[in-house]
């Protein structure tokens, strides 16, 4: 989703991954692992900003969480650090705080995670927060709702984040002037929206869709969507 869109801006990106992707215009392509700090650093090289969306996606294993989303995350701060790179942008999630109220949202909430996933967003914010405060990275976590090319669920007529509103929060992230460390909700301008964007609107975000025109095609939540933040996440551990 934000391959194509940020690609827009003019700006070199370069993307790792752990198996080979093609470059396009403009594109540099890393091979290696998130948990490969030489590499890493080396890769982060006469960057502006990392932007860090690797690790897996929901829950698993707490073996894979550690190795992936925590140890991984440790490593792309500590490669910045060693780069020189100024500014992260983390990909936390609202799963860092998923057993709140369904319509509590304000910034910064005390981590409440649902899930070992959830967990491993809360080490990495707390990471963000060291590495800002030992050593001065800009580093700013978008605690993302539902990312996808449009709502299918009831809750996620509140908690939706289209791909166009993502690409936005992001380039908001990376520019915003000398933004410090913070938190901020990656969610659209959906009428049914309960979590603040006071913070995200701070650093200079200004999100233009809303889930509402999908009203009429999601199905119904369910009791744990309506229950808690996090939603079914916040169900019986697998």
């Amino acid at each position: 989703m934000l391959r194509s869109r940020m690609a827009r801006t003019g700006r070199l990106l370069r993307l790792l991954d752990v198996v080979p992707v093609e470059s396009g215009a403009g594109e540099e392509v890393v091979t290696c692992s998130v948990s490969d700090l030489d590499a890493m650093a080396e890769a982060s090289a006469g960057m502006d900003a990392v932007v860090h969306l690797a690790g897996h996606p929901g829950e698993t294993a707490w073996a894979d969480i550690l190795a992936d989303n925590i140890d991984g995350t440790y490593t792309v701060f500590e490669a910045a650090r060693r780069a020189g790179v100024p500014r992260v942008v983390y990909a936390s999630s609202n799963h860092a705080v998923g057993f709140r109220p369904a319509d509590d949202g304000p910034d910064y909430a005390f981590p409440r995670p649902d899930t070992f996933y959830g967990v491993s967003k809360v080490v990495g914010e707390a990471l963000g927060s060291l590495y800002h405060d030992r050593h001065g990275l800009h580093v700013v976590c978008l605690r993302i709702g539902t990312c996808a090319d449009r709502p299918t669920g009831e809750r996620a007529l509140a908690t939706w984040l289209s791909p166009d509103d993502c690409a936005r929060l992001v380039e908001a992230a990376i520019a915003a002037p000398d933004p410090g460390f913070r938190v901020v909700w990656g969610v659209s301008a959906n009428t049914r929206g309960t979590w603040s964007l006071a913070e995200a609107r701070a650093i200079g975000y200004e999100p233009r869709d809303d889930a509402e025109i999908y009203a009429s095609d999601v199905t119904p939540a369910s009791d744990l969507d309506r229950t808690y933040l996090g939603g079914d996440f916040c169900g019986d551990a697998p």
